[in-house]
C-alpha cells in the first residue's frame, strides 16, 4: 500500500482529494491545525493519519512515515484580507519547507496544485508563481508534477467561492444581485473530474523521470460569467431575482479569457472530463439545498 502526504486536506479541494486517495486504497497522511475546521472530512476522518502542524515538528511526520507521495493543495487565497506575508508564508514558506523535507527523505514525487493566473494577478497568484520557480530549481532531485487547475467547483466548496455563492443567493430568492458585464470567460470543471485527473495521474506517475512536467486541467471549454449565472438561475428555478449586469465595473487586471488546454493529460492519462456544466451544477444545486434542509431539521 502505497503512502500519500496530502497538504490542505481540510479544504474544498483537499477534502475531496483525501476521499478519492482513500477509495483508490491508499495509505493517506494529512497535515492540518489543531484548530481546523474538519467538516469536509469528518465522514472519513477515522480511516486517515493526521499531524497538528502547530504542535509538532514538521520533520517528525517524515521521520515517523515512509512517504511515496506529496500532494500539495493548502493554499490562502488572501480573500479575507490577509496580510501579504501571510499569503507569503502559507503559499511558499510553507510549501518550500515540505519540499526541502521531501529530498531530504528522498521523497520522489511531489504534486503541487497551481493557480491558471498570470503571476501580476495579486499577492495569491505572484506567491504561487514565485514556490513554482522553487519548484524548478528542485526538479533535478525528485519528480514535480505542477497542476495548473481552472475553476473548479462542486458539492462542500465554500461560500467566498463564486458559484456556490451565486446558487446560495438564487437558491433564497434574493431581490437583487449586483454582476459585471458577464462577459469574461472561464473554464469551470466539476470537482468529480478533477479527483479523476489526480487518481489517473497516480496510476501513471511511476512512468516519469526526476523533472518538471506541467498540466492545465479544466473542461477545456470557456464560459462567459452571464451564461453560467443564468445557468444557475435557470436551474435553481428562481424567477424573482434581479440580476443586474453591468452594475459592477470589472476588477483590475480583470482576466477576460481563460482555457485549459487539456490534451496532454488525455494523451498521458487518457484522461478526459465526464460531466457537463449542466451536469455538474445540478449536482451542486442538490447538494447545496441538502445541506439547507439539514440545517433546518
Amino acid at each position: 500500500m502505497k503512502t500519500i502526504l496530502i497538504t490542505g486536506a481540510t479544504g474544498f479541494l483537499g477534502s475531496h482529494l483525501t476521499e478519492q486517495f482513500l477509495k483508490d486504497r491508499y495509505k493517506v497522511i494529512i497535515l492540518k491545525r489543531s484548530y481546523s475546521n474538519i467538516w469536509g472530512i469528518k465522514d472519513f476522518i477515522k480511516d486517515i493519519i493526521f499531524y497538528d502542524i502547530d504542535r509538532i515538528d514538521l520533520e517528525t511526520v517524515f521521520k515517523e512515515n515512509k512517504i511515496d507521495f506529496i500532494v500539495h493543495t493548502a493554499t490562502l487565497y488572501g480573500r479575507k484580507n490577509e496580510r501579504i506575508s501571510e499569503i507569503v508564508k502559507a503559499n511558499l514558506n510553507f510549501p518550500l519547507e515540505i519540499l526541502e523535507l521531501a529530498v531530504k527523505f528522498n521523497i520522489k514525487y511531489f504534486i503541487n496544485t497551481d493557480t491558471t493566473l498570470p503571476k501580476n494577478t495579486n499577492s495569491y497568484s505572484l506567491s504561487k508563481y514565485q514556490f513554482k520557480e522553487w519548484l524548478f530549481l528542485f526538479s533535478d532531485k525528485l519528480k514535480v508534477l505542477n497542476i495548473k487547475l481552472e475553476h473548479f467547483y462542486g458539492e462542500k466548496d465554500d461560500k467566498t467561492k463564486f458559484v456556490i455563492w451565486i446558487i446560495e443567493q438564487l437558491t433564497n430568492n434574493v431581490k437583487e444581485i449586483k454582476l459585471t458585464q458577464g462577459e469574461q470567460k472561464r473554464d469551470f470543471i466539476y470537482i468529480e473530474d478533477v479527483k479523476t485527473f489526480y487518481s489517473f495521474l497516480l496510476q501513471s506517475i511511476e512512468n516519469f523521470g526526476n523533472g518538471f512536467y506541467e498540466y492545465e486541467i479544466g473542461s477545456g471549454k470557456a464560459t462567459t460569467i452571464k451564461e453560467l449565472v443564468l445557468k444557475i438561475k435557470e436551474l435553481t428555478g428562481n424567477t424573482e431575482t434581479n440580476l443586474n449586469f453591468g452594475a459592477i465595473p470589472y476588477r483590475k487586471n480583470e482576466i477576460m479569457f481563460s482555457q485549459a488546454d487539456i490534451s496532454k493529460a488525455k494523451k498521458d492519462f487518457g484522461w478526459e472530463p465526464k460531466y457537463s456544466l449542466e451536469k455538474g451544477l445540478k449536482r451542486t444545486i442538490n447538494w447545496y439545498r441538502g445541506i439547507i434542509n439539514e440545517k433546518t431539521i
